[in-house]
């Protein structure tokens, strides 16, 4: 009867796991990720660029804007503190989605405020079919109670925001003329909240309303009317 040989056993060593290339790894998908999202904000934002590219930079005829361009545009903060009048927030990004046709002023409103409410709603108005895709915002930049004129004004017609907001922080996104007030004109803000152009102060309304024409018919793909 012959001996058993004895059983041996070996051990294989198990590769352990490269760190430096699992990290290398996750920096390589976060860049991936980066750029993709990149690219959709780019194919988000080629119409607007497109927009303003062939109806005012590509002046075909020789054609000129009445208001002034803003380039680069400035992007709504979405910190701005907005409330209601009754105090209630408003995020920032609420108004996105559509234009928007902005002033700013104090709760008191004087002669040259209600000029300005009078041309605010008038240019809304002589878009006929095309209003509803502009929405009137009026910035309060104070704490006091809004004059009887401004509030019956800024919600006749439809479509009308009044909001309560700091003065310092509108300040540092939206800005006037040189030798001009913050309050002295209207302000034009596209669907993506983007602050692209400013009305000359005592705007000329028809003038104005070409240049909204133009905004309108270039944009017609990618706003929503009535947001």
């Amino acid at each position: 009867m012959s001996t058993p040989e004895p059983v041996s056993l070996t051990v294989h060593s198990v590769d352990t796991p490269d760190l430096g290339n699992a990290q290398l790894v996750q920096q390589r998908q976060t860049r991936m990720g980066r750029m993709k999202m990149l690219l959709v904000l780019l194919v988000c934002a080629s119409p607007v660029v497109a927009s303003y590219l062939t109806y005012f930079v590509i002046r075909p005829g020789a054609r000129s804007n009445y208001g002034e361009l803003i380039l680069p545009t400035r992007a709504l903060p979405a910190a701005l503190a907005l409330q209601t009048l009754d105090g209630q927030p408003v995020k920032a990004s609420s108004l996105h989605g559509q234009w928007l046709l902005l002033a700013v002023g104090a709760s008191t409103c004087g002669a040259d405020c209600e000029k300005r409410l009078f041309l605010q709603r008038q240019l809304r108005e002589m878009l006929g079919r095309e209003r509803d895709r502009i929405d009137k915002i009026w910035l309060i930049t104070d704490s006091g109670t809004p004059t009887p004129a401004l509030v019956t004004a800024i919600e006749h017609p439809a479509q009308a925001t009044l909001l309560r907001v700091d003065a310092q922080e509108v300040a540092q996104w939206l800005s006037p003329a040189p030798g001009h007030r913050l309050e002295d004109h209207l302000y034009v803000v596209d669907p993506m909240g983007e602050w692209m152009m400013r009305l000359p102060a005592d705007a000329d309304p028809a003038r104005a309303k070409r240049d909204l024409d133009r905004l309108l018919r270039a944009s017609s793909f990618w706003d929503r009317p009535g947001r």
